[in-house]
């Protein structure tokens, strides 16, 4: 019996070809075993402009499932700037295509100042700050939310929002402190919390979740990546997330059912306001 339903997985990644590799039947058999049953909403979240169409080919299948597009501050290195970004706006379009490809975002982008190198490609900090603040001038042109990746970059990410003043939209696997959290809310900002809420290593961010008001919190999987304890390591998925719904649950002193509903509502008010 699940632990909750009407679940909204606010970021997920499922044309990951980790999940052709390690599920049976790849990411559709188990799509077809949760969306529309515990889970009711899955946003799909690009990286590049390849796998954001990829993601929006997968969002076509499933009633659920929404997309948002964008390129991810690792991806950029390996890219080709003028390019890159004119092959994301076309896929962003106009507001009629938008709606009919269940586009609700500009995402995953961000900062990451996590290792010196990706792959083949240095760090390049100048060239991720260039994306990212053309992808944000973008979601302010198209009145669209963003969904922001910062991982070792608080600072950077902090102040260039601040430049941005009417980009609004979620700091997405939340790693930052309770103060900085507040201060992202208290500029209209949401916070979401992935799997990492319920390790046990984790008491900061579980700290962190607690700062954040009840209206202003997601949760998400980030699958396949992140997945909660007691499945930490292996590949994770959208019907995991009962495990983060029951963490949170414990800190609002509610039923995982009731976490379920707030985020879900939360993450419609977010995504939705401006599509439906």
């Amino acid at each position: 019996m699940p632990v909750c339903n009407r679940i909204f997985d606010s970021h997920a990644h499922y044309f990951d070809a980790r999940f052709d590799c390690e599920a049976e039947g790849g990411a559709d058999a188990i799509l077809q075993d949760i969306l529309g049953k515990t889970v009711e909403s899955i946003i799909n979240v690009g990286t590049n402009p390849e796998n954001s169409r990829r993601a929006l080919e997968q969002t076509a299948r499933y009633p659920g499932m929404y997309a948002a597009v964008g390129i991810h501050p690792e991806d950029c290195h390996a890219l080709n700037e003028e390019e890159s970004l004119a092959e994301l706006r076309k896929l962003l379009g106009n507001a009629e295509s938008r709606r009919r490809d269940k586009i609700v975002a500009v995402g995953e982008i961000g900062l990451d100042y996590h290792t010196d190198f990706f792959g083949a490609y240095p760090l390049d900090k100048e060239k991720e700050m260039r994306f990212f603040e053309a992808q944000l001038c973008l979601a302010e042109e198209l009145d669209l939310p963003v969904i922001i990746h910062d991982r070792d970059a608080h600072g950077d990410i902090f102040e260039t929002i601040l430049r941005h003043p009417k980009v609004w939209g979620v700091m997405h696997s939340f790693s930052g402190s309770p103060e900085l959290a507040r201060e992202y809310v208290r500029r209209g900002w949401y916070i979401s919390f992935s799997g990492t809420v319920t390790f046990r290593n984790a008491a900061r961010v579980r700290e962190a979740a607690g700062a954040v008001p009840r209206d202003r919190l997601l949760v998400e999987t980030d699958c396949p990546y992140l997945a909660p304890h007691p499945y930490r390591g292996k590949l994770n998925h959208s019907g995991y997330l009962e495990y983060t719904l029951s963490a949170i649950a414990d800190l609002w002193k509610v039923s995982p059912q009731e976490a379920a509903d707030t985020t879900r509502k939360n993450a419609e008010r977010l995504f939705f306001e401006n599509y439906l």
